[in-house]
């Protein structure tokens, strides 16, 4: 029977601190955002951090003293709207409306040039689809210009070859866009709006601004002056970059990200969506990208969100899963501040104040006996791995040494274990047993793992005499 501890009075736990966060931690998240503001000469800059799911701190600077922006002002997210469009795809694959290799054309009129681009390539910016549209520039211009998907591929949409590079497209996530309107039978952010806004209580996230909502500027690089920006609806290009949103409902949106939300779309999910989908890049080898979400690794933690920005404003969002923190920054200028960059820095001061706690250790009172006598060293030739069982009859191999190859193995109903990531990813494990019901082997996509080095009693392919 599992023991609850128990704390003598006046004794700290965990659960002392949970909550808001530390007075010196959220004055260092306040001079970042201070510095920020006055380096990167922003209008306004508001921003927050989220823990465990919930928000811990919001704060903000202002050029005009005693009105600075709050949580519930909107701002224009420009390229983290991509991040919702990719969520209204992957609900359709998890439907089974389609699958992340289809060619795109199976769901749109035959565009010449990008009909055979799959959704997953799409979704990754591997599809080697143009970066941007044909003249004029499309953030800057009425999306009327451009009533067809046509109009926004242009006659020669292809510039590289498919799957074999990231290379970041705007059209293609209007191409997204459109597949969604076509399978759901309505506007794509009719559909997300009740597929997913409703649903985490984002009544703040619209298509057009609603006050109150900062108006956007172009600050002169080498002057302090600063003129507004016209904002334009952007039409068939808005799944690339349309939506207004705000920290408070940012925050609800990072929480999300990296915990799903049953009748949205489930954890295992967002965690597909988490993982590298496009090949490394030479020019950010930090960086990344997987099936609609950025990847970086800044403060040496790796970071999954995104970066956005249309005339006049600049947004940025990232999670560390590890740390169980996220943060959101926004700001009302066109270029000169490093946005991302403000919300990497704030999400490490938080993790580094006050680092999470972990779980506290408790027996397992459901575990399979079974599962323990896996548990323990086994050997892949002369190579030592351990197997270890966790919470839920996952497993985990991994090399004694710390070098090599190992994974995380999820339970399926059948009795085997798929590999989650790495060299093993989708590879089955399987528990192969004796006559007598004991454990002879563990086969994992043809690799024999014994108990002993090359156990001679083993069927090791080619034979072994034993040692000598």
């Amino acid at each position: 029977m599992a023991v609850e501890p128990q704390f003598p009075s006046g004794t700290d736990s965990p659960q002392a601190y949970a909550g808001g966060l530390l007075p010196a931690t959220r004055r260092a998240l306040m001079h970042r955002v201070a510095v920020g503001q006055a380096e990167g000469r922003a209008p306004s800059l508001v921003a927050a951090v989220v823990r465990d799911g919930q928000p811990v701190w919001t704060g903000s600077q202002s050029m005009v003293e005693g009105h600075a922006p709050d949580a519930d002002t909107q701002y224009r997210i420009g390229s983290i709207t991509k991040t919702f469009v990719a969520v209204l795809v992957m609900r359709l694959r998890d439907e089974g409306r389609l699958e992340l290799t289809d060619p795109v054309g199976r769901h749109l009129p035959v565009v010449d040039g990008a009909a055979g681009v799959t959704v997953g390539q799409l979704l990754a910016h591997t599809s080697g689809l143009a970066s941007e549209t044909p003249g004029p520039w499309w953030e800057r211009t009425p999306g009327e210009l451009r009533p067809e998907l046509a109009d926004v591929l242009g006659p020669e949409p292809a510039k590289l070859q498919p799957g074999r590079h990231y290379h970041y497209s705007n059209p293609g996530y209007a191409l997204l866009g459109a597949v969604v309107e076509r399978l759901r039978g309505m506007p794509w952010g009719e559909a997300l709006a009740a597929e997913v806004l409703e649903p985490l209580g984002m009544d703040r996230t619209t298509l057009l601004p609603h006050q109150p909502a900062a108006g956007g500027f172009a600050v002169h690089p080498w002057a302090d002056v600063m003129v507004p920006e016209a904002v334009q609806e952007t039409g068939r290009m808005a799944p690339a970059g349309q939506l207004w949103s705000t920290a408070a409902d940012l925050s609800r949106w990072a929480a999300f990200l990296a915990a799903g939300r049953d009748g949205v779309l489930s954890a295992g999910t967002l965690e597909e969506m988490r993982l590298p989908a496009a090949p490394p890049s030479a020019v950010d080898p930090d960086g990344g990208y997987g099936l609609g979400l950025q990847l970086a690794r800044r403060n040496g933690r790796q970071l999954a969100g995104h970066t956005g920005s249309m005339p006049g404003f600049l947004a940025a969002l990232w999670i560390s899963e590890e740390d169980g923190i996220g943060a959101v920054t926004l700001a009302n200028c066109t270029s000169g501040l490093a946005i991302g960059g403000v919300a990497a820095d704030l999400l490490a001061i938080a993790a580094d104040a006050e680092p999470a706690f972990p779980a506290p250790w408790r027996p397992d009172p459901d575990l399979d006996p079974a599962l323990v006598d896996l548990a323990g060293p086994w050997y892949w030739g002369t190579s030592g791995h351990a197997l270890r069982v966790r919470p839920g009859g996952e497993l985990h191999l991994a090399p004694l040494t710390g070098q090599g190859r190992g994974s995380r193995f999820h339970v399926e109903p059948d009795g085997t274990w798929t590999g989650r990531e790495g060299y093993y990813a989708g590879e089955t494990l399987r528990v192969v047993r004796r006559a007598d019901g004991s454990v002879s082997h563990l086969d994992l996509g043809s690799f024999v793992f014994t108990r002993e080095p090359y156990d001679p009693s083993a069927p090791v392919p080619g034979g072994f005499p034993g040692w000598r």
